[in-house]
């Protein structure tokens, strides 16, 4: 096999791709790329009446900063230009806008200037790559308003929002823009548990692999399942502080009433970084096994090579003796003197082997 064939064999499993990304230097902020498209979509709604918009350019938004009812804004696709400016028009504060326009930031939560922000991510399982998505997701609650920011404008985890904002009997609908932060907080968050599922699927699955036949790729993907790991840590353990610190807040933006359904957020935030630990755990016990299994399996080839070496051993022995060159040598002379060594060479090692089976060697 010539030397690329046998690169081509190992990076696969030892070149996951994941290494550069898990390093971030915080002081150094990444220029963010503007997205190809953007699509706005705007829900105003209250008990009686819901109004679904999809304003084209950015000024069409601008009316529902002061409206009676609830506005929900969601922008997909992010703009540094149109950030600023719907940023300006609702007088939220330049730190923030840094925030939404920053990448691969640690999910945290700020109020200021009567504007509770959130940031975190949401997370997608690429099952072709086998692999974790984040999307950055800013949400903005304001007086009467909720502004979501999201990185991609194709996909997001909303849909089941927006069909109970369609029932004029749903929560939601007679909920004031706090209800709507917790719900678009309590989609996000149970969405965690799906990618999660999927990441312990893979897990049973390699670890059957391992237990069968472990080779060089095992080893490989657990590295990669390692840092997908890491990856889901990252993003799902600071959520604890985001949702600690919501619950905490005093703010006048959340109606006491809420508080209790930001709470159920916290418990499953709490749950599923208790699950990400257990899984870290889990894959350091994979490695473990792996490791095990390969002393296992090089001890085996020791224990037979030292039967056979044990085994060799007087047929060895007997054939030095009488090969010796000396002028007198018993048996040597005699006709059945080679069918004498050559019995003792198998009659020997058949004793040595009964004695090792007895005692349990193998």
């Amino acid at each position: 096999m010539r030397k690329s064939r046998y690169l081509n064999f190992l990076l696969p499993a030892f070149n996951t791709g994941r290494t550069k990304e898990l390093f971030v230097n915080p002081t150094v902020m990444p220029v963010r790329a503007d997205s190809a498209q953007t699509h706005i979509q705007v829900f105003e709604y209250d008990q009686n009446h819901l109004d679904v918009l999809e304003p084209v350019t950015v000024e069409e938004i601008f009316q529902f900063k002061h409206t009676s009812r609830v506005s929900w804004i969601n922008i997909g696709g992010i703009r540094k230009a149109d950030v600023e400016l719907i940023c300006a028009h609702f007088g939220i504060h330049g730190l923030l806008v840094e925030d939404i326009l920053s990448v691969e930031q640690r999910p945290k939560m700020d109020e200021i200037d009567n504007v509770l922000f959130c940031l975190l991510n949401m997370l997608y399982f690429n099952q072709q790559k086998v692999c974790v998505e984040t999307e950055q997701t800013s949400i903005i609650l304001g007086q009467n308003f909720v502004i979501s920011f999201q990185d991609d404008a194709e996909r997001d985890l909303f849909n089941p929002i927006r069909e109970k904002l369609k029932s004029p009997t749903s929560k939601l609908r007679n909920s004031g823009p706090d209800y709507l932060c917790y719900m678009l907080l309590d989609t996000i968050v149970d969405h965690y548990y799906e990618v999660m599922e999927l990441l312990g699927e893979r897990m049973e699955a390699l670890e059957e692999e391992i237990i069968r036949k472990s080779n060089t790729r095992s080893l490989g993907k657990i590295n990669s399942l390692r840092k997908e790991l890491i990856v889901l840590k990252r993003n799902v353990t600071p959520v604890k502080d985001m949702i600690n610190g919501i619950v905490k807040s005093e703010s006048e933006l959340i109606d006491e009433r809420t508080t209790k359904y930001f709470k159920d957020v916290q418990d499953h935030i709490l749950q599923a970084a208790d699950l990400a630990d257990n899984y870290r755990d889990m894959m350091m016990n994979l490695q473990d096994l792996y490791l095990s299994n390969v002393n296992l399996k090089t001890n085996e080839v020791m224990k037979v090579i030292a039967i056979v070496t044990c085994l060799l051993a007087p047929a060895t022995v007997i054939g030095g003796i009488f090969g010796m060159n000396f002028d007198v040598i018993p048996y040597a002379h005699q006709e059945w003197g080679f069918f004498l060594a050559v019995g003792l060479m198998l009659v020997v090692p058949l004793i040595m082997l009964w004695v090792f089976r007895h005692r349990g060697w193998f």
